[in-house]
């Protein structure tokens, strides 16, 4: 019984093979007139095609940007400013550690070594991430 059923899926196996390479590249993946060439130029622009889509993109990008105002002008230094480095804010830390968590282990007694000597059992104590993690610069350091 065993026997029939693996015959059976073995010749089903083999005609759904063949039937897969009995279909023709040309039916699965047909020919367009357009070449690569075209295509390329046609989607970057440098075919007439291709400028008309550019300049459509650039008219709805123009459409989304607003003009700066008055109140924007003015804070957009002091928000650079922020982010440079001078002496006043050299000591100030703009990347804050994220805390670190310390793990205590206790190891229970055990015998130690080729010749079994007992280790009386003690604490250890070791951080719970292996590196320093810095938040980002607006990132709140504090818990919640």
């Amino acid at each position: 019984m065993h026997r029939i059923w693996t015959k059976t899926l073995v010749a089903l196996f083999v005609v759904s093979l063949l039937g897969g390479c009995a279909t023709s590249k040309e039916k699965l993946m047909p020919h367009g007139e357009h070449t690569m060439l075209d295509i390329w130029e046609q989607e970057t622009g440098g075919s007439a095609g291709g400028r008309r889509a550019a300049r459509q993109l650039l008219d709805a990008r123009q459409d989304l940007r607003r003009p700066l105002t008055a109140d924007d002008q003015q804070a957009t230094p002091a928000a650079n400013a922020t982010y440079t480095r001078t002496a006043a804010t050299e000591i100030y830390r703009q990347f804050h550690r994220l805390p670190n968590p310390d793990l205590v282990m206790f190891v229970f007694p055990h015998l130690a070594g080729t010749d079994p000597v007992p280790v009386p059992g003690y604490t250890t104590l070791f951080p719970l991430y292996q590196r320093v993690q810095y938040a980002l610069p607006d990132e709140r350091t504090e818990p919640y």
